[in-house]
């Protein structure tokens, strides 16, 4: 055994595991519970999740949801690019009560790029989960994804991206979409997720403002 992990090193190549090896491996998993362990199950922190949906249907909100519910467990910095730090941006903040959350574990960047948000996250102690709003409006294409997958391998990105009908808008969204552990589309003030940990049960973002979009939609 010994000689054989010895001629693979040798050859320049990269460990295989046995499946006992993964099964073993130390993972940072976390426990959720109530809605959230039914939502999306008991997730790896780490990786890529996408959040999507229309303007004006609860998508910014129900990310915030998530973000404060994340501080439990680690540094959540929100790169508001979308919105900077309007007012619109501040009433979601009220509505979550994020004043309630310390500033170790919840940080808001104004509106940083992608330079600034490399140079944040190359910093020791920097934030375990990045929550980037959105997509679009940053001007992330698919090969900076994926250098930041790669770089950045152990914390986790949560990008925000606008819809066009079902599908993420524009070919970066898309891929991003596709490659997440967790995906969540926000339609009518219901947060719908699929997860690959399990979970797939609708969080309802706001009673009164679901209520009132299928009241005015039907």
């Amino acid at each position: 055994m010994a000689e054989a992990k010895r001629d693979i090193a040798a050859e320049g190549l990269r460990r295989a595991y046995s499946a006992g090896d993964v099964l073993s491996l130390k993972r940072d998993i976390c426990e959720f519970d109530g809605q959230w362990l039914e939502a999306v199950g008991k997730p790896e922190l780490k990786g890529t999740w996408c959040i999507g949906g229309l303007p004006k249907n609860g998508k910014t909100s129900f990310t915030m949801q998530l973000a404060k519910y994340l501080t439990k467990w680690h540094l959540v910095a929100y790169d508001s690019i979308e919105e900077g730090v309007s007012a619109s941006f501040a009433e979601a903040l009220r509505r979550c009560r994020m004043d309630e959350v310390k500033a170790s574990r919840f940080i808001v960047l104004n509106n940083e790029d992608i330079k600034d948000i490399e140079r944040r996250l190359s910093k020791r102690k920097s934030p375990k989960i990045v929550i980037i709003d959105s997509i679009q409006f940053l001007g992330l294409n698919t090969e900076t994804y994926l250098r930041w997958k790669k770089r950045f391998s152990e914390k986790l990105f949560i990008y925000v991206t606008h819809l066009a009908g079902n599908y993420p808008e524009g070919r970066t969204a898309l891929k991003i979409w596709r490659d997440s552990d967790v995906v969540i589309k926000v339609e009518g003030f219901r947060a719908y997720p699929t997860s690959r940990y399990g979970g797939g049960k609708t969080i309802t973002v706001s009673e009164e403002k679901a209520a009132m979009f299928e009241i005015t939609n039907h």
